[in-house]
């Protein structure tokens, strides 16, 4: 898809790693004009291979998103991402992300064997991935943490977390220490996260009455400020494509 300034698409994962990675996406700007654009929670973490005219080939890490964040793509930049489900961050990366709570950290550029070439061609980069996830992801997952996940995401985080509890058999406060501890966020922090996310596509499509489990009409519009900064009606707006992450949401 393109608009007048960015090209952008999206590849959904195999279902092999589908517990593990949301999608793979790109964004291109290759009209010599920097972009402005606004990042906004989605609930997931990225790691991003990016090059920009006259400046040496990166990969990245960005952890959880929980405030909405003024950006700019500069001229003639292209970014590959994986755009990564929680369960990947201990079973993908072994590692926590807490002290990458709205901030990122740079890899070493052969990071998983990824080169500059590599962004020459958006299928055979998800292959690739795809493959090396596969290769690092162990046999035997906690099935706790599992199911935790499918209700969270299907139920667009709209289950509390007393519920959660008894349907994985672990308790809140356990469940909350897990969160803190790899994600940097409570349990119940994400699940507003993910209650916005489940929004996008209805704002694109110019409903602005909530279809999530939202008290009424004013706690949503309060809460979609919060998240991005703007109303509802500013958000379905989305002048100049400033929020990619509406702009390229669809219902599955």
């Amino acid at each position: 898809m393109t608009n007048n300034e960015i090209k952008y698409k999206k590849i959904l994962p195999d279902g092999s790693i589908s517990n593990f990675v949301e999608c793979f996406w790109l964004i291109e700007n290759s009209n010599g004009v920097e972009k402005e654009i606004v990042v906004i929670p989605d609930g997931n973490f990225d790691m991003v291979l990016f090059k920009e005219k006259d400046k040496p080939f990166q990969i990245g890490l960005r952890g959880l998103d929980t405030t909405y964040m003024l950006n700019k793509i500069s001229a003639n930049t292209k970014m590959f991402f994986i755009n990564f489900k929680l369960l990947a961050v201990e079973y993908v990366f072994h590692n926590s992300i807490a002290n990458l709570i709205n901030g990122g950290q740079i890899f070493p550029d052969n990071f998983w064997d990824f080169n500059e070439n590599d962004l020459n061609d958006f299928e055979k980069f998800t292959l690739k991935a795809t493959n090396t996830i596969l290769q690092i992801i162990p046999k035997e997952i906690d099935v706790r943490k599992q199911k935790l996940f499918e209700l969270i995401y299907s139920s667009n985080g709209s289950m509390q977390v007393q519920e959660l509890s008894e349907k994985v058999f672990w308790s809140s406060r356990q469940i909350n220490r897990y969160f803190t501890q790899y994600f940097g966020v409570t349990l119940k922090s994400y699940c507003n996260i993910l209650r916005f996310r489940a929004s996008f596509v209805q704002i694109k499509e110019g409903n602005l009455f909530p279809e999530q489990d939202f008290a009424d009409q004013a706690h949503f519009s309060k809460e979609i400020k919060k998240l991005s900064g703007v109303n509802p009606r500013e958000l379905h707006r989305n002048a100049n494509d400033r929020y990619i992450q509406v702009s390229i949401s669809d219902r599955k």
